[in-house]
């Protein structure tokens, strides 16, 4: 008798575990170790082969999973074997797992769904429910995200790593900033008094936009080009434009421009501090801003416009 059927007699005498069990124990114990060993040696070997992070990080990911799924298949193939009805067996054990694992089973289908149909990759900017963040990992059960937002101001990190359930995506809207044509649309509002020259105004941001924004036109046009082959994606104008509109105490101007997702806040300071210098300097423009004022439609009103006086000796 070997040392190996000695220890299988020993458990059976003194814990009741057959000694096929026993070897489906041991077998199953030597899979994981070496699975373990297996993911080890991968990380070491990819994190001194590949020195981009970006490569780096997807094929440690792509080796883990295929170590996972061949360890996952050998066990199954130990515990399969000489199982009697495995068929009801297994119809019971999934019943009873599905009802017990219903979240978990959910997180592994999102998975599932965000590794297929790619509503996100990692690196891509998305906003999901009330988080907004930049992808820096997909798992089978959930994924991580780079807060940004929240109260940090104009898109910018606020440090946090926030764990999403996979299965979010089945239950929220995904909004993607990068997956479209790689820019999208920013507004800044400028408010100018009804007494300025409201059109030299306008002229002056149109000017200072376009030289900000206009550069990045044909390589959007060029990306919208290559997105319709999946999206039904199209824009009459893609230079920038200054809209004008009437506010009960201003004229609004709205300037709008094409922007790289993480150069929203940078750009709108560059346009600002442009169109801060460029109000200073015109004397007929002012800027805007909640205030009190009286006034005197007799003096100051259009002469056509201006109220009738009564002479106070009719009645």
């Amino acid at each position: 008798m070997g040392p190996l059927e000695r220890v299988e007699n020993l458990v059976e005498a003194y814990f009741g575990v057959p000694p096929a069990t026993t070897e489906r124990l041991g077998e199953t114990a030597l899979v994981i170790l070496a699975y373990l060993i297996v993911r080890s040696l991968s990380r070491r070997i990819v994190a001194r082969t590949f020195d981009e992070a970006g490569l780096r990080y997807q094929i440690g990911k792509v080796t883990a999973y295929t170590a996972g799924v061949l360890a996952l298949v050998v066990l199954a193939k130990i515990w399969v074997q000489g199982v009697s009805g495995f068929a009801t067996y297994l119809g019971l054990l999934s019943a009873g797992l599905a009802i017990a694992l219903q979240d978990p089973l959910i997180n592994l289908a999102g998975w599932l769904f965000i590794v297929v149909r790619r509503p996100f990759e990692v690196g891509d900017r998305i906003q999901i429910g009330p988080h907004t963040g930049d992808v820096v990992d997909v798992r089978i059960f959930r994924f991580i995200m780079l807060e940004i937002g929240n109260w940090v101001h104009a898109d910018q990190s606020t440090g946090r790593l926030i764990h999403v359930p996979n299965g979010w995506v089945f239950k929220n809207a995904v909004s993607n900033f990068d997956q479209a044509f790689g820019y999208i649309w920013n507004e800044l509002e400028v408010l100018v008094t009804y007494e300025s020259n409201w059109r030299r105004a306008k002229d002056v941001l149109t000017k200072t936009v376009t030289e900000h924004a206009e550069q990045l036109t044909p390589d959007a046009a060029e990306r919208i080009n290559q997105a319709a082959h999946s999206f039904h994606i199209k824009f009459s104008k893609l230079t920038p434009v200054v809209w004008t509109s009437v506010a009960d105490s201003w004229i609004r101007l709205t300037m709008r421009y094409l922007c790289k997702p993480r150069e929203r806040r940078s750009s709108a300071s560059e346009i600002w501090e442009s169109i801060l210098d460029a109000v200073a300097a015109m004397p007929d423009v002012e800027l805007a801003y909640p205030t009190m004022r009286r006034f005197d439609n007799m003096r100051e009103g259009k002469e056509g416009a201006r109220a009738a006086i009564k002479d106070p000796g009719h009645s």
